[in-house]
This record gives C-alpha cells, sequence and structure tokens, in this order.
C-alpha cells in the first residue's frame, strides 16, 4: 500500500514585485529551504512566479529534481483572484500526487498560503483526504506588521481589503474604527500596492485624530518602514507612499 505524501504549505519571501529582491537565507529559515528544496509537485497561484522562487530556492539549496521536471499546477484563476475561503471549491482533484505518495507544496506569491491568500480550499481538501499538512516557518506580513504597530496584539481582526469605492470605502473605515475604538481589537486590512496612496490619504482625513494608525510597508527589505502615530500625527507630518512596488499592510485601533 503506498504512503500518502504530505501536504507542505510553503512561504514565500514578502518581496514579490519588488526590486531588489531579498536574499532568501535571511528571510526564510534554512530547514523551510531544505524542504521545499526536496518537493518536486507543487500547486500555486502562478506558474511563472512559482517557477522564479524554485530557482531562487535552488541557488540556496539544491534541488531534488531539475526546474523543468517539477510538476506545478496552478489553482483556477476564478479561485485566486476571487479567494477560495468559502468552501466552494473541491481541492481534492489537486491532491491526486499525494495519494501517490508524492509530497506536495502549496504556494502562494507572497507569505503564507491561505493567509490573506488563496489556499485553504488545498489545506481543507487535504484533511478531508487524510493528508497530514505541515506549515512550514517563514515570513507573515500581517503578524509581523501587528508586532510592530504597537497595536493590541492579544484581541486583533484581518479584514482583507476595504472597498475601491470612495463613499463605501469611508463608510466601512468608520465602521472599523468604531469597532476598535470600542472593543480594543486591532483591525488589520491591506491593499493592492498601486491603490496604498489613496487609501492611506482617505484613513486620515477619516479617522478620528486620537485613533491610532500604523502602516508597515516593504516589511522584511531593506527598505521597510513601519509608523505608528495619531491621525493627528499623520497629518501633521503626511507620508510619501507613492512607491507603488512596495506592499503594505494597514493597522487601526487604540
Amino acid at each position: 500500500m503506498t504512503t500518502p505524501g504530505k501536504l507542505y504549505l510553503v512561504p514565500a519571501p514578502l518581496d514579490f514585485g519588488c526590486d531588489p529582491l531579498a536574499p532568501l537565507q535571511d528571510v526564510l529559515p534554512l530547514g523551510t529551504l531544505q524542504t521545499a528544496a526536496g518537493i518536486t509537485h507543487w500547486i500555486c497561484e502562478n506558474a511563472k512566479s512559482a517557477r522564479a522562487y524554485l530557482k531562487r530556492i535552488d541557488a540556496v539549496v539544491p534541488l531534488a529534481a531539475p526546474l523543468q521536471a517539477q510538476d506545478i499546477r496552478e489553482l483556477p484563476r476564478e479561485v485566486h483572484k476571487k479567494g477560495d475561503h468559502a468552501g466552494q471549491f473541491d481541492a481534492r482533484p489537486l491532491l491526486a500526487a499525494a495519494l501517490e505518495g508524492h509530497d506536495v507544496g502549496l504556494l502562494s506569491e507572497a507569505g503564507m498560503p491561505a493567509v490573506a491568500d488563496p489556499g485553504s480550499s488545498v489545506a481543507r481538501a487535504a484533511h478531508e483526504l487524510g493528508l497530514a499538512v505541515v506549515p512550514l516557518t517563514g515570513p507573515v506580513s500581517l503578524l509581523l506588521a501587528l508586532a510592530a504597530s504597537g497595536l493590541n496584539g492579544q484581541n486583533f481582526a484581518f479584514v482583507g481589503y476595504l472597498p475601491q469605492d470612495a463613499g463605501e470605502r469611508q463608510a466601512r473605515i468608520r465602521e472599523l474604527e468604531a469597532l476598535a475604538l470600542r472593543t480594543g481589537q486591532t483591525q488589520l486590512f491591506i491593499e493592492t500596492p498601486y491603490r496604498n496612496a489613496a487609501l492611506l490619504q482617505a484613513l486620515v482625513q477619516t479617522l478620528q485624530h486620537n485613533t491610532r494608525l500604523a502602516v508597515a510597508r516593504g516589511l522584511t527589505l531593506a527598505s521597510a518602514q513601519v509608523r505608528s502615530q495619531t491621525v493627528k500625527a499623520w497629518r501633521a507630518k503626511p507620508q510619501d507612499v507613492a512607491d507603488e512596488r512596495l506592499p503594505a499592510v494597514f493597522a487601526i485601533g487604540r
């Protein structure tokens, strides 16, 4: 009887789309890189970026199989564009290789798969199939930003993306602020990098002056910046976030 493989959740560096890239050995433990180098079957958002990441790993720890021999399967476009957290996508067919005895790696574009990224459907499917699910150690931007913010790390929530429509976004900001001020629960959210400046402007204009706003940009990169101050202080000294390459995490609280 074939012993089934495991599903490894393999974190990726937080420098997707950035220049320069962070040295892998500076942001990922050697054990994670060694485990990833031994995997030859992958599930990812984008095969091209997955191959680029594997090439970076190969420069540190040689891959068990040449890059062209790696079995790389993409999540359907609607899954990685709209998310797979509602339980409507059946990912079990993607894990056929694990049932045949191969370990399978799950990748997102940056950070930990299934955390602020697609992949939860694959982890769910692995549990349904009786496969071991093994998360590997690596950077998770939400927790790094929270830790650096000085906001409440005992009670927090990640709420994803805010609405793009200006009126809806303002209403959502006020809703999250009211929750944070009433309960003490830190509210974390993200945005596509090229919209970061617009979101920051909306936050500074909408939030109450004593609310604390934290912005963590380019985490784990040499250009990383974390600023956590009251909105009054933000208004007194605005920050330029025009660099559209740097991903950011926003947090509000008291």
